[in-house]
């Protein structure tokens, strides 16, 4: 796990300290999580923690993500 905590979201890091993914990638709307197994398992863990933790956080995955073994958690964009 990379030490990243003073460039991402309280609700990014308490994520990341939950889910202890192995591989992650900082970027600027979240992060990004590579190498998964169980695409489906880690999706659905990744929601759950997200929605019992009540963080502003969303899981993005598609097609290209795929071939990686990946998908991203990105802070929610709230527009007023």
């Amino acid at each position: 796990m990379q030490n990243t905590s003073s460039k991402i979201s309280a609700d990014l890091q308490a994520f990341i300290n939950k889910f202890e993914p192995s591989k992650f990638k900082v970027m600027p709307k979240g992060i990004e999580i590579r190498g998964i197994n169980d695409m489906h398992r880690n999706i659905t863990q990744a929601k759950e923690i997200i929605k019992t933790l009540k963080l502003k956080l969303e899981v993005s995955h598609n097609a290209e993500m795929l071939s990686y073994k990946g998908f991203e958690v990105n802070n929610l964009q709230i527009s007023l």
